[in-house]
């Protein structure tokens, strides 16, 4: 329906415009009755709706709705689809409830094993984050029902996030923080952005212009409204000209007359009030358009949809001896109370209360059959930490009874939550003991993880079998018995890296910083990249996860061998199931820069593709190359750059495990100018190709005679390593006379002008 908004803003008084840019309540907008602006509801989310009332705020109690696997387990799909029918599901479920707006998904980046909110943000590597929150914003947003994308930018601690200053280079923002925001926003298009409660480089994300107005809006073209997170305005005036158009919750007026006074004063420019206002109503009324009457949803269906997306979700680790999937027969131990009252979803504001909960125990049995024979043991208790003799000593019995054991362990629900961050990377002692106890009398030993965030395994040698189910919602426990007993082939990858210890994580020595400051100067060498970079082998790599069948690829074609930056290449690999069942397989690209005049990493994912193979089934998997795939941000020019060179395809199973690879040559069509000045290096302008030929001429005239210029070939190599990286003032001083101060200008200007005329 077509409205004149900028009409309704211009019978709007001052003060009814000012009250639209905060909240009703905790979880409507506000409206103005007498101009027929209705007030919308917005909920949160991101993996399942958690609608509460309007003055709630106990974070457990909300109404029912289908918890889905958190954003841990989405991204170890890999799947695109998938996740977009996750967020179609929810965007069904919002508006049978009445729900406008769902707050998720998070895009952050997993900076640290240990942020406490990982388990509800994607990954480590930017692209692979920005393309499954684009699928799971398109998914709700194609029910009428609007998203938020969050927590822009650079939320990535729980410790101090209120205050805490992220301290990140231009670059690595660019490359890795923001990076995970960008492509969610331009692909897409969600109708909010929120905006994190830290500081970003000094200044609060609520009032930084830079990142809502410069990058967010005018470089990305994002149109939509910048939504505060609860409670994180600092200055209401600042930041609404920053950028950021409504703060939530509610401030019960207290801001909003700020915000009219500093209008009535001249502080503030009534037409950014009004663009804040536009947007909200476009908000309010897309909202209004896109509401459907007497919606409902079929919870059955939504289960089973989050039995098949916890099963793409699930990572096989370890499958020593083929001891997975099971056997039917004999004797199966089900060990740990996980596996009665099981982790399935993270703490805090993304806490859904689930239509139904799996029991895996329950569920192991069912899949099982009467042929099998299933016995229990609770092995630890969950309220606490330490040891149980007598559990454990109970679960070692059960286990040497048994063919198999399978134990569930992980992290208890207190270990990662919104609001702390965990204090390092162990299981409880009680879950640890419990696996090396039972491996002592039972050498067949599955384990069962249940985590957000990787954990380390010290006792990983010890067991066959390792399924990380991370937390897989409300129908983990038929996914968990789907793969355990073969009825589905597990397919995902990892989407994080998990180290072997947590001091070689590449931010371990400045996370969570100290004071209300935190550095990042592990610059862009985050996750795999730093892994990569520094030889560190991990646990398990980025991208790493096994399947019951095998695949093998060939024929890797790049559609052209040289092309100009400007311009995309296809790149295409032929993959066949080799086993003897169907699976899904991830092929996924990487780009490696051979050689570059700026420090890169080993290799970056640039593109992936999940593919399902009947045995002996062949497909040819393509992607498609632009410049961004080979780009780095280029600081002095402010905007991604090419370096003119090779650059190597890798397509692999993981990122340790590249399988085949080509060059391609990419002609940068962007000459970077940087000034020549008189700390110039020499050895830049020899390397420059344009610059070189100017400079080695100058100086062969102008320092005849000179020791400097007069050397044989082999001191002439010697002088020229020396020189590399002297700066051109210092010819003045090992021209033996012969180079004086007003040459050295001279040189300066004729270089510069050469320099201007490309």
């Amino acid at each position: 329906m077509e409205r004149d908004i900028k009409k309704l803003i211009s019978q709007m008084t001052l003060e009814e415009k000012a009250s639209l840019c905060s909240g009703l309540d905790l979880w409507h907008l506000k409206g103005v009755e007498r101009l027929g602006i209705p007030s919308i509801m917005v909920s949160d989310g991101p993996h399942g709706l958690r609608k509460q009332n309007a003055e709630h705020i106990e974070l457990k109690t909300s109404v029912p709705a289908t918890c889905f696997p958190t954003a841990v387990g989405l991204a170890s799909s890999w799947n695109r689809e998938l996740v977009e029918k996750v967020g179609a599901a929810i965007g069904e479920e919002c508006q049978a409830e009445g729900v406008s707006v769902l707050l998720g998904p998070g895009a952050n980046i997993k900076r640290s094993p240990l942020c406490g909110r990982n388990f509800e943000y994607f990954s480590e590597d930017p692209y692979l984050s920005s393309e499954m929150a684009a699928s799971h914003i398109k998914g709700v947003q194609s029910q009428g029902v609007g998203t938020s994308l969050k927590h822009f930018a650079a939320n990535n601690q729980e410790h101090r996030r209120m205050s805490v200053d992220a301290v990140i280079d231009e670059r690595t923002l660019r490359e890795i923080y923001l990076a995970s925001f960008e492509g969610a926003v331009k692909k897409g298009k969600p109708w909010t952005v929120m905006c994190s409660y830290n500081r970003v480089n000094g200044e609060y994300a609520s009032e930084n212009k830079y990142l809502l107005t410069d990058i967010l809006r005018d470089e990305w073209g994002f149109d939509g409204v910048v939504v505060s997170d609860w409670g994180a305005v600092n200055e209401r005036v600042k930041a609404l000209e920053a950028g950021l158009d409504l703060e939530m919750p509610s401030s019960f007026g207290i801001r909003d007359q700020q915000i009219v006074q500093a209008v009535k004063e001249g502080k503030l420019s009534e037409e950014v009030l009004d663009r804040a206002v536009e947007r909200i109503l476009n908000l309010i009324f897309k909202a209004v358009d896109g509401r459907k009457e007497n919606a409902t949803y079929d919870k059955e269906a939504h289960h089973q949809l989050a039995r098949e997306v916890a099963r793409e979700c699930m990572v096989l680790l370890k499958n020593e001896d083929k001891i997975l999937p099971l056997k039917r027969q004999g004797t199966i131990a089900v060990i740990g109370e996980f596996a009665r009252k099981p982790r399935y979803q993270g703490g805090g504001s993304s806490h859904v209360n689930p239509t139904k909960l799996d029991d895996i125990y329950e569920e192991i049995k069912k899949s099982a059959g009467n042929s099998v024979n299933v016995l229990y043991a609770k092995g630890y208790s969950l309220d606490k930490d330490e040891v149980d003799e007598g559990l454990l000593e109970e679960a070692k019995q059960v286990a040497m009874n048994a063919d198999v054991a399978v134990i569930f362990a992980g992290l208890p629900e207190h270990y990662e939550s919104e609001g702390y961050d965990r204090q390092h990377m162990r299981m409880p002692e009680s879950h640890c003991a419990l696996i090396e106890g039972v491996a002592e009398v039972q050498p067949n030993v599955v384990v069962v993880l249940s985590n957000g965030s990787p954990v380390e395994m010290p006792w990983i040698d010890k067991v066959k079998g390792l399924l990380e189910a991370y937390l897989g919602g409300q129908a983990l426990g038929g996914a968990i018995a789907d793969l355990l007993f073969g009825d589905a082939n597990p397919s995902g990858r990892l989407a994080e890296t998990f180290p072997k210890k947590l001091s070689d994580n590449p931010s371990y020595l400045n996370f969570p910083g100290e004071g209300d400051r935190v550095e990042y100067r592990e610059g862009i060498f985050v996750g795999y990249r730093y892994y990569d970079k520094k030889g560190i082998e991990p646990l398990f790599p980025f991208g790493y996860g096994l399947s019951y069948t095998t695949f093998e690829y060939s024929d890797l074609n790049i559609s052209k061998k040289e092309i100009l930056d400007t311009e995309t290449v296809t790149v295409s690999v032929k993959v066949k199931n080799t086993g003897d069942r169907a699976g899904k397989e991830v092929v996924q690209l990487y780009v490696r820069d051979v050689e570059s005049s700026v420090i890169r990493p080993e290799k970056e994912l640039k593109g992936f593709e999940k593919v399902e193979l009947q045995p002996g089934e062949e497909k040819v998997v393509t992607f498609e190359l632009d410049k961004r795939a080979f780009a780095y941000y280029n600081v002095d020019i402010k905007d991604w750059h090419v370096e003119s060179g090779e650059f190597e395809i890798m397509i692999g199973k993981s990122s340790r495990d590249i399988v085949l690879k080509d060059r391609i040559f990419v002609r940068s069509t962007v000459a970077v100018k940087k000034p020549v000045h008189r700390n110039t290096l020499v050895g830049e302008l020899l390397l420059d190709p344009v610059l070189a030929p100017v400079f080695k001429e100058f100086l062969t005239k102008a320092g005849q005679g000179s020791p400097m210029f007069s050397a044989t070939q082999d001191q002439d190599a010697m002088l020229m390593a020396m020189m590399k990286y002297t700066p051109l003032r210092a010819l003045v001083n090992f021209g033996g006379g012969k180079f004086t101060e007003e040459m050295l200008d001279g040189l300066i200007q004729k270089l510069n002008e050469k320099l201007n005329q490309q």
